[in-house]
């Protein structure tokens, strides 16, 4: 089983998964961590999307690699990647799918005030879940790129909508 969680910024993808990574046994892959062990030291001083979407891409596709791998094992993945978009999700779910396995998406429905308030949270205190300093212009930005899951996504991929 390779379980997808989705939601936009702040709204709490990684809490959620780590909670669900103790309840199941599961790995939990976060596309936070691979960003930041693997890029963040190389980050230009002007940060395009265009180079973060590239640099997604190539750790969502090891990412994946990965959970496939530990499916044939018998080991579920939890893949805490943003999938801010239908296309990545589907993405994600059809290549899980194509190999064989069952797909459970958790969709993370938390409205964007309260999100933001959270955002403004971990930035202060730094705590387990902070990776990086989200700002404004970036949450503004991922709010332009945020589809939530469609009812038929959810039908599709086993859906459960999670009020976290």
């Amino acid at each position: 089983m390779i379980h997808l969680v989705c939601g936009s910024t702040g709204a709490g993808k990684t809490t959620y998964s780590t909670k669900l990574r103790q309840q199941l046994g599961a790995l939990h892959l976060s596309i936070d961590d691979w960003m930041v062990t693997l890029f963040a030291p190389d980050t230009p001083p002007q940060v395009s999307w265009p180079w973060i979407e590239e640099r997604v891409l190539r750790c969502e596709r090891q990412i994946v690699a990965t959970a496939l791998a530990l499916a044939r094992t018998g080991v579920p993945s939890i893949l805490d990647l943003g999938l801010q978009r239908v296309d990545q999700r589907r993405r994600v779910a059809e290549r899980a799918a194509a190999a064989g396995n069952r797909v459970h998406l958790h969709f993370l429905d938390v409205e964007a005030d309260e999100r933001w308030r959270r955002v403004e949270q971990r930035n202060d205190q730094q705590g387990d879940t902070f990776r990086v300093k989200v700002t404004r212009p970036m949450f503004d930005f991922i709010e332009t790129i945020w589809q939530p899951p469609t009812p038929e996504e959810m039908s599709a991929f086993d859906g459960v909508r999670v009020a976290a």
